[in-house]
């Protein structure tokens, strides 16, 4: 793809969730042909002027076992700016999860787009319907013999070219860095076997939802910062404490769900960079309504428009501009998230216009 030799103003990674395909154990949970597509066409609106479903346009409803679909969304990404995809990887202790979309991907060699991995490292619970009581895989840690398995396992992937890096390093995102015990042990670890497969290190990145602020006891080499998610938690001393670091009220239709406007969001969502005790990469999100998903439990970022997230990508670009460029990472949350609204794909509404913002700031 001539566009990947293109010099971007900034690393922008997008999120990818490779959820969009039958699995036996989604069968099994929820009924046969359950996909998030499931959640995204029923969905219905809860308020009024809520957008709700959301139609793909361009893309449609796809299917990850389609190597052309994978193609497609990969020549999208990179004509519009993104560097690459960070594929959500899923290891329960030896079982892999929505594994075959990515691994036909590093089989096969196409498409030919960078890629990095990020292991979504929490239990399943039934969150996908809005059941988050009823748990469906538990998150383990066995041990030693576990760690090692899952880096040979990694190891393929960071040995292929279109693997992202940082100065000869590959980039492992962690989704929640401290629920693993011990994770410097097991991290440094990583790195001795990394070292002795030939590789140059590794670069941990982990997502700090402001809930840890010691990166370095975790054995992170750096932290995306992603402030959303502390708002859209369980936990009604952080939620509060993030409603006052926003400065904003709590707005409740009756009944929920949570609505925040676009444009108020977006002042707070890139916290200032040098804050972290490690390098500190933005989080930017075209959009978030994860209804479809959890119904009037669920949190919206309302009335974004394509030229709200061209002015919110502008404050992530000024926050890594004056870096080495190897080190200017934007993470976009996400790629195709469409069951919580958080999605750059095109739909039925915006078509391609959140994307072309997305090559205006950074092309």
């Amino acid at each position: 793809m001539s566009d990947k030799e293109i010099k971007n103003k900034a690393r922008v990674i997008a999120f990818y969730l490779p959820q969009f395909h039958p699995t036996p154990e989604n069968d099994l949970w929820w009924g046969r042909g359950f996909t998030e597509w499931t959640n995204v066409a029923s969905a219905k609106p809860l308020f009024k002027g809520h957008d709700q479903p959301v139609i793909p346009a361009d893309l449609g409803f796809y299917d990850l076992r389609l190597p052309e679909t994978r193609v497609a969304q990969a020549c999208m990404a990179a004509t519009y700016g993104v560097e690459g995809f960070c594929y959500w990887h899923y290891w329960f202790g030896g079982r892999r999860m929505l594994e075959r979309p990515f691994n036909e991907v590093l089989e096969s060699g196409s498409p030919d787009f960078p890629f990095c991995l990020g292991w979504a490292n929490h239990s399943w619970s039934g969150i996908w319907k809005d059941e988050p009581h009823r748990l469906l895989i538990d998150q383990t840690y066995p041990g030693e013999a576990d760690d090692r398995a899952h880096f040979e396992y990694l190891l393929t992937a960071f040995r292929d070219d279109r693997y992202i890096k940082v100065d000869g390093k590959p980039v492992f995102v962690i989704f929640k860095p401290t629920d693993i015990p011990d994770a410097k042990r097991r991290f440094d670890f990583w790195r001795e076997l990394a070292l002795q497969a030939g590789l140059k290190g590794l670069h941990i990145v982990g997502i700090n939802m402001l809930d840890f602020t010691n990166p370095a006891s975790l054995g992170l080499d750096a932290v995306i910062a992603s402030t959303l998610a502390v708002n859209n938690t369980g936990n009604s001393l952080l939620n509060e404490v993030t409603r006052v670091f926003w400065g904003i009220r709590k707005k409740l239709s009756l009944g929920g769900p949570r609505v925040v406007d676009y444009s108020e969001a977006i002042k707070h969502l890139i916290p200032d960079l040098n804050s972290f005790q490690c390098e500190a990469y933005p989080c930017v999100y075209p959009n978030w309504d994860n209804t479809p998903r959890k119904g009037r439990k669920g949190f919206v970022l309302s009335n974004s428009t394509p030229n709200l997230f061209e002015e919110h990508l502008s404050n992530a670009l000024s926050a890594v501009e004056d870096r080495d460029e190897q080190h200017k990472f934007i993470f976009v949350k996400s790629w195709n998230e469409w069951a919580e609204g958080n999605y750059l794909e095109p739909d039925t509404k915006w078509g391609l216009q959140y994307l072309e913002a997305l090559q205006r700031v950074i092309k």
